[in-house]
């Protein structure tokens, strides 16, 4: 058995998404620059002028064995797919495609300058890919072969990236989505250090309308995007505190570990959380031994697959710190499944991300009241919807 084909497919649809979609955008550390902060690109896709049904565009990346079964991975970008040509894709060839950890490891060795950032997320969408592959090859879902399942569904949080943070619909949407079963929410708060106290006050009437909608039973947490620094955070803390948010999110730059510590050791009351953009075991392990953080974040398709964050998880449950992966999709879902509760405790749902990418997806990853149901199908779940897509573009990137 071995890997003879790799491929790369460019598909099209309409995305008939009737609710309000990129309402707002999210802090970010390069706002500091007011030219980079006017020209934030709409999100989770550029252009919404047309209104619904939106035209959307996706590249997949395939890895087919000689016995028939073909590995997916998708959506991916489309410099995933210039790096996986560049870097990895005949080396594929010809390789046990259940030999996931020799492969792994053999591409991390090839791409030592691509230990980090947009080369580690090429690697991670060939590893979910071969996982995709070997589940298919045996006939069970992923998380199976992982070691799960855990738990027969996953609590998921509901995650509001492109959601208006104006108060009153803080509160309208908060309520809405109570109604369909979620018990967790994060917002993203626009208020960063340039912006003054008017900024902190911004970010307090979203906080409090969030806690006025919520409840007082509901988990509320709050995401800074790498945008804030230590004193800010520290005040916004205090300000917060009687609203009780669970956790803030990514404080400070990624870089700035010692600054996650300090928070860390002066925050009462509130965990802090981040990891999103770190990679690989050895990026989390300098965040684990500085204690920086509550929380980890790391994200399955983007900090080394699958392969990668099972180890991931192993030094996080060592120093009894959870991970909560950021979002991830069908990939979060198996991980999760496959890992003690403890370790792996909820799941990311980002609406507007989610919808989205459900629409090249033969099986759905819909929440029911508040929780993902584990699938039963063998692989990831990622294989292309059957309908409503046409191909615009097939590549073959190794044979």
């Amino acid at each position: 058995m071995k890997i003879d084909r790799v491929r790369a497919i460019q598909v099209r649809a309409e995305w008939d998404y009737q609710e309000p979609l990129g309402e707002t955008g999210l802090a970010r550390p390069s706002f500091i620059y007011p030219e980079l902060e006017a020209a934030q690109p709409r999100w989770p896709i550029e252009d919404i002028s047309g209104g619904s049904p939106y035209p959307v565009e996706a590249y997949f990346l395939l890895i087919d064995s000689d016995e028939g079964a073909t590995g997916i991975c998708g959506p991916v970008g489309d410099e995933d797919i210039a790096i996986i040509k560049r870097y990895f894709a005949e080396m594929l060839i010809g390789e046990n495609p259940h030999a996931v950890e020799r492969i792994w490891d053999k591409m991390y060795r090839l791409s030592i300058h691509g230990r980090k950032g947009t080369p580690m997320l090429a690697l991670s969408k060939v590893d979910l890919a071969l996982w995709d592959l070997k589940g298919k090859l045996l006939g069970a879902p992923v998380y199976v072969l992982l070691g799960g399942p855990s738990r027969g569904k996953i609590r998921a949080y509901a995650s509001m990236l492109g959601y208006s943070v104006e108060p009153l619909k803080v509160i309208e949407r908060t309520r809405h989505f109570l109604t369909q079963g979620f018990t967790a929410f994060k917002w993203f708060l626009p208020g960063m250090p340039k912006d003054g106290e008017a900024g902190m006050r911004r970010n307090l009437a979203i906080i409090r309308a969030a806690r006025e909608a919520a409840g007082p039973d509901v988990d509320l947490m709050f995401d800074a995007w790498s945008s804030w620094d230590v004193p800010y955070t520290l005040r916004m803390v205090e300000l917060a505190a009687e609203y009780r948010p669970y956790w803030f999110e990514e404080p400070v730059l990624a870089d700035k570990i010692p600054q996650y510590a300090e928070l860390r050791r002066s925050v009462r009351g509130v965990f802090i959380s981040g990891g999103e953009h770190e990679y690989t075991r050895w990026g989390i392990k300098a965040l684990l031994d500085a204690q920086a953080v509550d929380v980890l974040q790391p994200d399955v398709t983007w900090a080394g697959g699958l392969t990668e964050m099972g180890k991931i998880c192993a030094l996080a449950s060592a120093h009894d710190i959870p991970v909560i992966p950021h979002h991830g999709g069908w990939p979060s879902t198996h991980l999760i499944a496959s890992q003690a509760l403890t370790t792996c405790p909820m799941q990311e749902w980002l609406f507007q991300a989610g919808r989205h990418s459900n629409v090249f997806y033969k099986h759905k990853l819909r929440p029911v009241d508040g929780h993902i149901e584990l699938p039963a199908e063998p692989g990831m779940n990622m294989d292309l919807a059957e309908e409503g897509l046409a191909l615009v573009e097939e590549r073959v990137l190794a044979e």
